[in-house]
């Protein structure tokens, strides 16, 4: 399985017997995985998005109520899913090509990608079972 180093983004090839928890990068050395949300740039989240593991997207900005609110639920389902789903944050304000990129009209909104390519979005703030459960359903 190949993932981006949670601390350096390097792609790394995890083997299949391999816990992710346990993978080390080869790079930095620092665990690959992440229980938290991952604060990704222009620089790269490409890098990202070419790991084998789902990636959901989180773009915000730290003037927005509602970002702020679904801050720490973004953080908790993180921890909660860290392993089997890569957790990205964008913020738009230092960010703004990326949320241009992707043609962001309102944040929060979360995005989910597999394999590169974005396969769900959702605008608006969401609890944590919301999310969770809309997790679910797009990740079967």
């Amino acid at each position: 399985m190949i993932v981006a180093c949670a601390n350096c983004s390097t792609l790394n090839r995890i083997p299949e017997h391999k816990p992710l928890a346990e993978a080390r990068c080869g790079t930095c050395q620092h665990p690959v995985m992440a229980t938290a949300p991952i604060d990704a740039s222009a620089a790269n989240f490409q890098r990202y998005l070419k790991s084998e593991l789902p990636v959901v997207v989180d773009f915000w900005a730290g003037w927005c109520g509602p970002c702020k609110m679904m801050g720490p639920i973004f953080q908790q389902v993180a921890a909660e899913l860290a392993g089997k789903v890569l957790f990205v944050k964008v913020n738009t304000e230092t960010e703004p090509e990326l949320a241009n990129q992707f043609a962001i009209r309102s944040i929060p909104t979360l995005m989910v990608f597999r394999h590169g390519k974005a396969i769900a979005q959702q605008a608006g703030a969401m609890q944590a079972g919301q999310l969770r459960q809309w997790l679910g359903a797009v990740l079967q």
